[in-house]
């Protein structure tokens, strides 16, 4: 549960607090090491982007010091030489999210390629998201006092189709230690789990857009260091189509209803750079390493959420990442462990539309700044696991625990104000897994279990037994000055996966 430090949340500070949320649900989880989320909120959002299996995602994800064939090439395509030989392997994910939250279901088709010098991989995956069983709209009046009714989903809304395909395709340098790679990715979305958060009381949201990657690695392997370099440049263009119904009360239980669509588009671009280091201790079976990441994080365009209504809302990120990872690999048995620090500055600001009059009596030109928002992170991560070989069994299991903690300064140019706000809270993700080795084919399962998240929103405020309504539909959720609520969700993640080598 986050800890509130302020109990009145203005509505700048629940703006950017969305604005930055959407960016964490599409910068995906697992093998995205490169992309460094942003969250403000604790939304339970699932595991979207689970798209290709991992040898360590059972262990907790540690990666710093621990190998992952399976994973590797995905996020540094030069490190596609650990592919150990070419194999098709197929991977259905399953998440859920609890109270009827919704969910998804991704079944993707995976090839990995090794050769004398060459080596690569390419995946594609078909993807269900399924919404929340219950949306909230307006509905009749069946007694005095009643205005919200469940309605029956309509069958495009139940679920949504995504289209993903990713690819690499790599090269050993001669017969040196070095080698290079190119990777890219691409998806069609039609849904992002968790939007629906950001425009609380549509009647309906249409979701579409795309997103992509391309990242340019390089790797060297020595007797006993290895260093890993990427760059990676990421593109996110989506459009909210948002179906509102606005409501006018001319009376006790006199109303005229219209509904509207209003349309928003969200655009972030993403340059960052990668640098992992890892060294074989002169004591056998122990490994360390480091890693050293940077995000330069651009926004221009920002949809216009339901809670704030206002037009642009650009802004700028540098996000950075240091870790220190350890492991031991005795007998049978690996254990490894995973530190990270993630300081992070993001800075967004509110554009006149207008010239703006300040209560000081300055005038603020059209496309000037009225409203300026600092944070400044400070993340921790620890990931810890442990596997265990029994034969042709695998045993997995570790867990990973994220600590948010950030703080907000914000400058009213117009209200000539300061503010100063501050947030934490903690997400823990046990995790378990399982892989049967036989001879020709191998059979994996991985299960994660977040907690820690849930389903934000406002608190309602009612008077007389009645809900509070203004003259505009778009306040049928009050002006969110009032307190953030979270709904506590577990969100559970299932992964079978099947690796058949080609000989």
């Amino acid at each position: 549960m986050p800890i509130i430090r302020e109990a009145k949340v203005s509505k700048d500070f629940l703006r950017i607090s969305l604005n930055l949320l959407l960016l964490t649900i599409l910068a995906g989880t697992g093998l995205t090491a490169q992309l460094i989320p942003i969250r403000t909120v604790p939304v339970a959002s699932g595991d979207q982007f689970l798209m290709v299996p991992s040898e360590t995602l059972g262990m907790g994800g540690v990666t710093i010091a621990v190998d992952d064939p399976l994973a590797d090439g995905w996020v540094n395509p030069a490190k596609g030489v650990f592919i150990g030989e070419s194999s098709f392997l197929g991977a259905p994910t399953f998440y859920g999210i609890s109270d009827h939250g919704g969910g998804g279901k991704t079944f993707p088709m995976v090839g990995l390629f090794q050769g004398d010098a060459w080596f690569g991989g390419a995946a594609l995956a078909v993807q269900q998201i399924d919404n929340p069983e219950e949306r909230w709209g307006w509905g009749p009046f069946i007694e005095p006092g009643v205005i919200w009714d469940s309605q029956p989903q309509r069958l495009s809304d139940v679920s949504s189709r995504n289209l993903y395909a990713r690819g690499f395709i790599g090269r050993k340098v001669d017969s040196g230690p070095w080698s290079v790679g190119l990777g890219f990715s691409t998806a069609q979305l039609n849904a992002v789990d968790g939007v629906d958060l950001l425009y609380a009381g549509a009647d309906r949201i249409d979701q579409s857009g795309s997103a992509s990657d391309v990242r340019l690695g390089l790797y060297r392997s020595g007797e006993r260091d290895r260093i890993s370099l990427v760059g990676v440049y990421n593109k996110i263009s989506m459009t909210h189509d948002v179906t509102w119904t606005d409501v006018i009360w001319r009376g006790d239980f006199d109303r005229v209803a219209t509904r509207r669509i209003e349309v928003n588009e969200d655009k972030t671009r993403t340059i960052g750079g990668h640098l992992n280091w890892d060294r074989d201790l002169e004591a056998p079976g122990w490994r360390i390493g480091a890693t050293a990441t940077v995000n330069q994080k651009s926004h221009p365009k920002i949809p216009n959420y339901q809670i704030q209504n206002i037009p642009r809302d650009p802004g700028t990120t540098w996000a950075y990442e240091a870790g220190f990872g350890i492991a031991r690999t005795r007998g049978e048995t690996t254990f490894g462990v995973d530190m990270v620090l993630q300081p992070i500055w993001s800075e967004t600001w509110q554009e006149a539309d207008e010239r703006v009059t300040t209560g000081a009596g300055t005038v603020i030109e059209p496309g000037g700044r009225t409203i300026e928002n600092e944070f400044f992170f400070t993340n921790v991560i620890l990931r810890t696991g442990l596997s265990h070989q029994l034969g042709n069994l695998e045993f997995q299991a570790g867990l990973e625990m994220r600590s948010y903690d950030y703080e907000l300064e914000q400058r009213n140019h117009i209200e000539g104000s300061f503010r100063d706000l501050e947030e934490s809270w903690m997400e823990w993700s046990p995790t378990i897994g399982a892989v049967l080795h036989l001879s020709d084919v191998d059979l994996r399962y991985t299960g994660r279990f977040t907690a820690g998240t849930g389903r934000p929103g406002i608190a309602w405020e009612w008077e007389e037994g009645v809900m509070r309504m203004m003259d505009s539909a778009n306040d049928f959720i009050i002006a969110p000055q009032g307190p953030l609520t979270l709904q506590d969700a577990l969100v559970h993640t299932h992964q079978l996966s099947v690796k058949i080598p080609v000989r």
